[in-house]
């Protein structure tokens, strides 16, 4: 198992943290999505690190923006 923690830029309230995990979820061998509203954090727990465009792109299917660190 891994954990990997990224930022979730435009996230305001349940609904929105309920839409990143359930599309994050999605993510082949993703076990656990835990979402933080207050902070912008989605920490993500699956079998191996999954690529960071798959979680990119699941968060923007949410309607999101992951926030990629340079």
């Amino acid at each position: 198992m891994t954990t990997s923690t990224y930022t979730v830029q435009g996230m305001t309230c349940a609904h929105c943290a309920g839409a990143v995990s359930r599309e994050v979820r999605k993510i082949t061998g993703v076990d656990d999505v835990a979402v933080d509203v207050s902070t912008g954090g989605l920490t993500v727990t699956a079998t191996a690190t999954p690529a960071e465009a798959d979680v990119a792109a699941a968060v923007a299917e949410a309607g999101y923006t992951l926030v990629v660190a340079p």
